[in-house]
């Protein structure tokens, strides 16, 4: 399609202010972590290294950074496993109620976070009596991830049909066999996009996280909102928020990859 000069230029444009209105607020957000200035005056006078050093010493961020880490990965293999096997459910059987199912999967993505979390805090603390922790934490973590690689892997597998999977059971493999040799490569970056997103989800969350992780436990999100309007906190807290930006790109930097593999027609 030959689009004219100034739809090319309008194109252009929009493009730039997009990225403009993204990216600005996060080069601000970089340029806070090195001003020397507490209070975050506009532009900085002189740059400091100081609240990278006292952000590394910080034992509560460290601590917040380690128990956010933790929830992911433990929300994040919850949700393969049980988003996988739902997927493989309605992808490959048919059975009375398969909408109204996967309706019912899909619906926690979509509900407001405080209804989730108030929810959820009910049910811990009065239907089944147990203490809001980081075990109530991970569980509410994983009903939203789960959606997430639920929607990665069934749509996969609608693309790719079954008939590989007949085709190596014909051959004589077994349910096993054809999964591990046949399936799962299939499936692998579709798993490895919908972890990392489960993953992402879960790291940043803080509605859910409210009212499901007790006194006790501090994830960084928590941590970020307590901090951020304390006048000796606010540098380290743009100092996290930095680091977390530049190691963001590290994963978004593979699924990038991987992603470009799969539709080069690698799988």
């Amino acid at each position: 399609m030959t689009l004219s000069r100034t739809t090319r230029v309008v194109l252009l444009a929009a493009l730039l202010l997009g990225l403009a209105v993204v990216y600005i607020p996060l080069l601000v957000v970089v340029v806070n972590s090195f001003n020397v200035d507490a209070t975050f005056a506009w532009p900085p006078d002189e740059l400091t290294t100081e609240w990278w050093r006292k952000a590394v010493d910080n034992t509560g961020a460290r601590d917040a950074i380690w128990t956010s880490v933790q929830a992911g990965l433990f929300a994040t293999a919850i949700a393969l496993v049980l988003g996988t096997l739902a997927a493989f459910a309605l992808a490959r059987f048919r059975f009375f109620g398969r909408d109204a199912v996967s309706l019912l999967v899909i619906l926690p993505i979509a509900l407001p976070g405080i209804v989730t979390g108030i929810a959820l805090n009910n049910a811990f603390r009065t239907v089944i009596g147990i203490e809001l922790g980081f075990l109530t934490l991970v569980i509410a973590h994983a009903t939203f991830c789960i959606v997430v690689v639920f929607n990665n892997v069934i749509a996969r597998l609608r693309r790719l049909g079954g008939n590989f999977e007949e085709a190596s059971m014909d051959l004589g493999a077994d349910t096993f066999t054809t999964f591990r040799l046949v399936t799962f490569p299939m499936l692998r970056s579709a798993l490895l996009a919908g972890g990392l997103l489960a993953f992402a989800l879960s790291f940043d969350e803080i509605i859910v996280t409210t009212f499901t992780a007790g006194a006790e436990v501090q994830t960084l999100p928590i941590w970020i909102f307590n901090n951020l309007f304390r006048p000796n906190q606010a540098p380290i807290v743009n100092v996290v928020g930095s680091a977390l930006i530049i190691l963001s790109i590290v994963p978004i930097y593979l699924a990038q990859r991987l992603s470009g593999e799969t539709s080069g027609g690698r799988i």
